[in-house]
C-alpha cells in the first residue's frame, strides 16, 4: 500500500506540474494573442490612414487633370482612357487651349509619364503639370519642343532647391501635340 500511495502522490505531482505548465502556457498564449490583436488593429488603423491619404492625393491629382467638359469643348470628337497602375500615378495628361491674339487657334495636349509609380510619381507629375502650365501661361510658349525644354528647366530648378538627392528622369516619356 505504501508503494501505491507513493506512485499516487508521484503521479499527482507529475499531473499537477504538467497542469501548471499547461496553464502557464495557456496564459502566455492568451497574452500573445492580445498583443497580436492590438498590433493588428494598429496596422489596420495605419493602413486606413495611409489609404485615406493616398485617396485624397488622387482627388488632388484628378483636380489638375483637364475636366471631361473641357476636353469635350476643346476636342469634341475625342476621348481619354486613363487607367493608372496605382491609386495615384506618375502618368498624366495635360491640355491647354492655344490662344493667340485672344483667339483660340488650337489645343496643346500632352501625355506624360513621369519617373516613378505611386506617390513619388504622382508628386513629380504635379510638378511637371505646373511646369507645363508655367511654360505656356507665363512664358507664352507655343512650340512643343520649347514648351518641353522650358518645363524640364522648371522641374530641374524645383529639385535643385533641395539638398536631398532626387533621381532626375522627370519625364521618361512624353508627347506634346499641337492640335
Amino acid at each position: 500500500k505504501e508503494q501505491q500511495a507513493l506512485f499516487l502522490y508521484l503521479g499527482l505531482a507529475i499531473v499537477s506540474l504538467f497542469g501548471f505548465f499547461a496553464f502557464k502556457s495557456f496564459l502566455n498564449t492568451r497574452k500573445q494573442k492580445r498583443t497580436i490583436e492590438a498590433q493588428k488593429h494598429l496596422v489596420e488603423e495605419k493602413n486606413k490612414e495611409i489609404i485615406d491619404s493616398i485617396e485624397y492625393a488622387k482627388r488632388i491629382q484628378d483636380a489638375i487633370l483637364p475636366s471631361k467638359q473641357t476636353i469635350q469643348e476643346l476636342l469634341p470628337n475625342s476621348f481619354i482612357l486613363y487607367k493608372p497602375k496605382d491609386i495615384v500615378a506618375g502618368d498624366f495628361y495635360w491640355m491647354e487651349p492655344l490662344v493667340i491674339n485672344n483667339n483660340t487657334e488650337g489645343v496643346l495636349f500632352a501625355a506624360a509619364d513621369c519617373t516613378g509609380h505611386g506617390v513619388p510619381g504622382a508628386m513629380v507629375s504635379v510638378i511637371c503639370n505646373n511646369g507645363l502650365n508655367r511654360s505656356v501661361r507665363e512664358k507664352s510658349l507655343t512650340d512643343p519642343a520649347e514648351i518641353l525644354n522650358s518645363t524640364r528647366k522648371i522641374v530641374v530648378s524645383e529639385f535643385e532647391k533641395s539638398e536631398a538627392e532626387v533621381k532626375m528622369g522627370w519625364i521618361s516619356q512624353s508627347v506634346l501635340f499641337l492640335v
